[in-house]
C-alpha cells in the first residue's frame, strides 16, 4: 500500500501552493499527495503544470472534497442537488486533467451536519442513493472512483460506520464507489478498528490515517498495528494518506475545531521533522507480518 499525506497538515486555508507542497512531500518520502478540491485551480494549463510536476517527483496525487450544505446530494431541495451535481461534475473535470483517479470525503450529503434542523436519515438516505449512482456514472467516464468517508456523529449523520458505509455503496451498486474510512472518526464510532476494516473488506478504496487527537500517527494511542494487521488481511493495496490537523486559526482551524495548537512547537521544521518520523513508524506498522 502507498503512505501519503494531506497538504492540509501545514495550512490554514483550503488551499495553498500545491507546487510547494509536491516538492516537500516528495523529499520526505511520502508515495501520496491529497489536495483539496476546493484549492484547484480553474485553469488547465495549471492543472496539467501540476499533473506533470507530480509525475517528475514520483507522487500519486488524491482529492478530497467536503460538499458545503448547498451542493449537498442528499437534499430534499431539487435545486440544491441541481447545484450539487454540477459542482462535482465539475471537480472530476478537473481531476480527469490532474490524472486523479480518487476523489474521497462526506460525498454522500454534506459537511458539517447543520443540526439546527430536524434530521430525516431514512429519506435523506434514498435520496443520496440515487445521486450518488447518478454521479458515479460520470465520475466513470472521467476514471475517477467515488470514496464515501465514514464521518463520527458530530460531524454527519447519514454514514457513521463501516457498516452503514458498506450497506450504502452496496444499494449503489456501481463498481467506481467505494468505502473510505478515517481513524479518527473510527475511534469514536466504531467497536473495533480491526472488524470495522474487515467489514469494509474489498469495497474499502481509500483510508485516512490520524490519532484520536488529530497529531501524526505514531503521537497518540491508535493500535497502529492491529490497523495494519487488517488492512493486511484484506489485502488492501490503495493508499493510506495521513490527515493531521495540528494548528489553531484560519479557515481550516475553525472548521475542523481545532481551538489550541496540538503540538507544542508548530513550526515547519517540527512539522517536516514529525511527518518524516510518521512515515517511517507507520510504514513499520503496516508491514506484513
Amino acid at each position: 500500500m502507498k503512505i501519503g499525506i494531506y497538504f492540509a497538515y501545514w495550512e490554514y486555508e483550503w488551499k495553498g501552493d500545491f507546487h510547494a507542497y509536491i516538492d516537500k512531500v516528495s523529499s520526505l518520502g511520502f508515495d501520496v499527495l491529497e489536495l483539496s478540491c476546493a484549492g484547484l485551480p480553474d485553469n488547465t494549463d495549471e492543472l496539467r503544470s501540476l499533473r506533470d510536476h507530480a509525475k517528475d517527483k514520483g507522487l500519486v496525487l488524491t482529492a478530497g472534497y467536503g460538499p458545503s450544505k448547498e451542493h449537498s446530494l442528499s437534499s430534499k431541495d431539487p435545486d440544491v442537488v441541481s447545484r450539487g451535481k454540477t459542482r462535482m461534475a465539475e471537480m472530476l473535470r478537473k481531476l480527469s486533467i490532474l490524472d486523479i483517479g480518487i476523489i474521497c470525503g462526506g460525498l454522500q450529503s454534506y459537511w458539517p451536519a447543520d443540526y439546527s434542523h430536524p434530521v430525516d436519515k431514512k429519506r435523506e438516505w434514498e435520496i443520496s442513493v440515487d445521486n450518488i449512482r447518478y454521479m458515479a456514472d460520470i465520475a466513470a467516464g472521467y476514471g475517477v472512483t467515488l470514496c464515501l468517508e465514514t464521518l463520527n456523529r458530530f460531524e454527519a449523520y447519514l454514514i457513521n460506520t463501516a457498516k452503514e458505509c458498506r450497506l450504502f455503496v452496496e444499494e449503489v451498486g456501481h463498481k467506481n464507489v467505494g468505502i473510505m474510512l478515517d481513524t479518527f472518526h473510527m475511534n469514536i464510532e466504531e467497536d473495533s478498528f480491526y472488524d470495522a476494516i474487515i467489514q469494509a473488506g474489498d469495497l474499502l478504496r481509500h483510508v485516512h490515517l490520524g490519532e484520536a487527537n488529530r497529531r501524526v500517527p505514531g503521537k497518540g494511542r491508535l493500535p497502529w498495528k492491529e490497523i495494519g494487521r487488517a488492512l493486511n488481511e484484506i489485502s488492501y493495496d490503495g493508499s493510506c494518506v495521513m490527515e493531521p490537523f495540528v494548528l489553531t486559526g484560519g479557515t481550516v482551524g475553525h472548521e475542523i475545531r481545532v481551538w489550541r495548537d496540538i503540538e507544542k512547537d508548530t513550526s515547519l521544521l517540527v512539522l517536516d521533522a514529525d511527518a518524516k518520523r510518521s512515515l517511517e513508524f507507520t510504514r513499520f506498522m503496516f508491514e506484513k507480518d
